[in-house]
């Protein structure tokens, strides 16, 4: 069977590759669903002093190495499709007044090019994805999908969204979208 692949952005690889590691390249579930990310993750961590000091973990060499695997694609996606994407996306999110960022166009562009979902928890992303016909997934969406495919057990999704609330860092509607999917109160 063919590899599903599934695109996190930014903030849904912050929130999960701590907690599950390895994350990324590791088929789960019946449809061999494998998590990716892109190398704007990297350049995005490498600018951001903030980024640094809350994720340390992500310049360690065990979480490099498992994101050193890329996305394929074609040399007409690279050099003609993903850039064209990318400008109709980008153009589009200035004329919507979204406020999204360059790298959340590029992951969104990447979905677009490649046919696949994108997990993101971000509200101007999920309208500029919605706007284009990109299929998007919240990160608790992507961690029912993982306990369904038994990949991860509630024990750990509890242990997850109680991590997020000590932080301060749930995604929006956290706490509706997590009953909704897992049929219990969310942790606090």
């Amino acid at each position: 069977m063919a590899q599903s692949k599934i695109l996190l952005d930014s903030n849904s690889y912050f929130r999960l590759a701590k907690s599950i590691h390895p994350l990324l390249f590791r088929p789960f579930g019946d449809d061999d669903a494998c998590l990716y990310v892109t190398k704007e993750l990297d350049d995005e961590f490498n600018r951001s002093p903030r980024l640094q000091a809350k994720f340390p973990w992500v310049d360690e060499p065990e979480f490099r190495d498992n994101r050193s695997q890329g996305l394929k694609l074609s040399k007409r996606q690279r050099n003609m499709e993903l850039p064209t994407a990318n400008e109709f996306l980008r153009d589009h999110a200035r004329e919507e007044g979204l406020g999204v960022s360059r790298i959340d166009v590029t992951i969104l562009a990447y979905g677009y090019v490649l046919g696949i979902p994108v997990v993101t928890d971000d509200g101007d992303m999920c309208a500029l994805a919605g706007d284009f016909g990109i299929r998007i997934l919240s990160t608790l969406e992507l961690l029912r999908r993982m306990v369904d495919a038994e990949h991860v057990n509630m024990a750990k999704i509890r242990q997850i969204v109680g991590f997020w609330a000590y932080e301060k860092d749930l995604p929006r509607n956290c706490a509706v979208d997590y009953r909704r999917l897992f049929d219990e109160s969310p942790p606090a």
